[in-house]
C-alpha cells in the first residue's frame, strides 16, 4: 500500500508519514527513557545546563583539531545551528594557544539563489556566519590558512575533493523540525518516489549537491534566523550529503532545545536506537552509521504533553 500523505505539505516526504504507532511511541519518551534508548554505536548524552552543554560542542573542535599534523591533517565539519559553540571555539583556541595551523573544517551548507551560492555579504550566509563568529576571531599565528576552510560552492567539486587526504575526525549536527542534519531534506513526492520515499541505501548514496527546501526548513530558517521573515530564506541550497558523512569518524549531533520540538528529539533518538532507517525522517538514516552521539541539554527536552497557549 502507498503510504499515506503528509499533514503538513502533501507534495513532499516527511515524519508525518509514518506508521501511527511509531509516532505514539516517540511522544511517551520520558527523558530517563530517552537516556535508556542508548546502544553500541549510538551515545545518548544529557547537560543539566547550557553552559555545559557548548562548551562541551566547543571543545569536540579542540579534540580534533589539536591532535592535526602537517602529515596526517584531521579536520571538523560544522553546522551553523547551533552556532553558540563558536566564539567558544575561538576563545579556546586563543586562551590555550592550540596551533590549528595543519587543520581543516569544513562548513555544512550554504544558501543557494537559483544561480549560485549567496555571496558572505548576504545576512544569511553560513560562511558569513562561520567567519564572523570563528574564524576571524582566532589569533592569526594560531588559525588554518584560507584553503583549508571549505565551504560548499554552486560548483561542489572542490568543497567534494576536499575531503580527501584529510581525516574527519567529528561531523557536528543540529537536528531541524523536519528531522534533517545539514540539509539533507526528505524529497518531493514525485516521479519514482510518488508512492514511497527512496530506501535508505538510496538516500545514502547522495552527496554534497544543491537541494530544494522542504517548505517546514524554510519556515524554520526564518524563525530562528529572519525574526519570521520569510522572504529572505532562499528556496535552495548546497549541502554536505550523506557520502561526506559517512566519511566522519563521528557524528555529533546536538540539541538544546531551541531548533527542533520536544516530539522531533524524541522521534529521531527512537528511530535511530531501533535501527529503523526511513528517508522521510533523514535524520533516522543515521542508525547505519557506526558511531553516533546525540547531546541533549536536559532542559530542552520539553514534553508531548497536550498544554493550551
Amino acid at each position: 500500500m502507498p503510504r499515506k500523505l503528509s499533514t503538513i505539505a502533501p507534495d513532499w516526504w516527511d515524519y508525518t508519514t509514518l506508521e501511527d504507532d511509531l509516532i505514539r511511541d516517540a511522544a511517551k519518551l520520558t527523558p530517563r527513557q530517552i537516556e535508556k534508548l542508548a546502544r553500541p554505536g549510538f551515545r545518548v548524552v544529557m547537560y543539566d545546563t547550557l553552559e555545559d552543554f557548548y562548551l562541551a560542542e566547543a571543545l569536540e573542535y579542540i579534540d580534533a583539531w589539536r591532535v592535526s599534523t602537517p602529515d596526517n591533517p584531521v579536520g571538523i565539519c560544522g553546522p551553523i545551528g547551533p552556532t553558540e559553540q563558536l566564539p567558544l571555539v575561538a576563545r579556546l583556541v586563543n586562551a590555550l594557544e592550540v596551533s590549528i595551523r595543519s587543520a581543516h573544517f569544513w562548513g555544512m551548507d550554504e544558501w543557494y539563489d537559483g544561480k549560485r551560492e549567496v555571496s558572505v555579504k548576504h545576512p544569511l550566509s553560513f560562511e558569513r556566519a562561520d567567519r564572523e563568529l570563528c574564524f576571524n576571531k582566532i589569533d592569526k599565528t594560531l588559525c588554518m590558512a584560507d584553503e583549508n576552510l571549505h565551504f560548499p560552492k554552486a560548483n561542489t567539486k572542490p568543497f567534494i575533493d576536499s575531503w580527501e587526504g584529510v581525516r574527519c575526525a567529528v561531523m557536528q549536527g543540529g537536528q531541524g523540525d523536519i528531522k534533517h542534519w545539514a540539509f539533507n531534506d526528505p524529497l518531493p513526492r514525485k516521479g519514482k518516489w510518488k508512492s514511497n520515499p527512496p530506501s535508505a541505501k538510496e538516500y545514502r548514496k547522495l552527496g554534497t549537491r544543491i537541494v530544494d527546501l522542504h517548505p517546514v526548513t524554510l519556515a524554520q530558517n526564518a524563525r530562528t534566523s529572519g525574526g519570521g521573515n520569510i522572504s529572505l530564506v532562499p528556496q535552495q541550497a548546497i549541502t554536505v550529503g550523506p557520502r561526506e558523512t559517512w566519511l566522519a569518524e563521528k557524528v555529533s549531533i546536538w540539541q538544546a532545545g531551541a531548533h527542533d520540538s520536544p516530539f522531533g528529539q524524541r522521534l529521531t533518538t527512537l528511530m535511530i536506537s531501533k535501527g529503523i532507517a526511513d528517508s522521510a525522517v533523514p535524520m533516522s538514516l543515521l542508525a547505519d552509521h557506526p558511531n553516533v552521539q546525540f547531546n541533549f541539554f536536559r532542559g530542552g527536552l520539553g514534553t508531548c504533553e497536550v498544554e493550551m497557549h
